[in-house]
């Protein structure tokens, strides 16, 4: 990891062939589902999420998870773990990456342009964790600024077969060390990677 106070980190699910979606565009992303709800998926969203205090998204998922998690936090019939990341998605500092919102209506949101400047702003200030939650566009600026300290990888077992790739050309070359791996029940296989110096 870099010498930061702050953790940054990126979290996504990919498919064996590096997939973050189908064929079928940026919402074909239904292989990934059964993956997602398992005991080891929401243990690791609540060790992941435990000393965050800001989370970093993109449009899409900003108004994807935030048309989502507020009624799960509503329902009290919703899986604990579900119900538990739900507040603190409410509750946590939300940053929206985007170039058309004017708005951002979910509780302790606000818009920002540019994810680099952002994270070495949010590194001068006090707080946890900064977690990018599935946003690629993020993940690869930061990786390509050399300002992402951890990656977590949810490997899902499947071969999508098209679909856009996560990992793009022109990145720079870094090296990773393996700090923690655990398997789901349904054969996904849960990657944590802290960047070396």
């Amino acid at each position: 990891m870099t010498d930061h106070t702050r953790t940054v980190v990126g979290n996504i699910s990919l498919s064996l062939d590096g997939r973050i979606n189908g064929r079928g565009g940026d919402y074909d992303m239904g292989w990934i589902v059964p993956h997602a709800v398992t005991d080891t998926s929401r243990d690791h969203l609540m060790q992941m999420t435990r000393n965050a205090t800001t989370a970093l998204l993109g449009r899409k998922n900003y108004e994807g998870f935030g048309g989502y998690w507020p009624t799960v936090a509503a329902d009290d019939t919703a899986e604990p773990r579900d119900r538990a990341f739900a507040h603190w998605l409410n509750s946590v500092d939300k940053v929206v990456f985007s170039t058309t919102l004017t708005d951002a209506p979910w509780q302790n949101s606000r818009i920002s342009r540019d994810p680099v400047t952002e994270v070495n702003e949010l590194r001068t200030q006090p707080g946890g964790d900064i977690i990018v939650l599935s946003s690629t566009s993020i993940i690869r600026s930061l990786l390509a600024a050399n300002e992402l300290d951890r990656l977590i990888i949810n490997l899902c077992p499947e071969i999508v077969g098209g679909g856009v790739q996560f990992f793009a050309e022109g990145l720079p070359p870094s090296s990773w060390s393996l700090t923690d791996q655990s398997t789901s029940s349904t054969g996904a296989t849960y990657l944590i990677y802290d960047r070396l110096p």
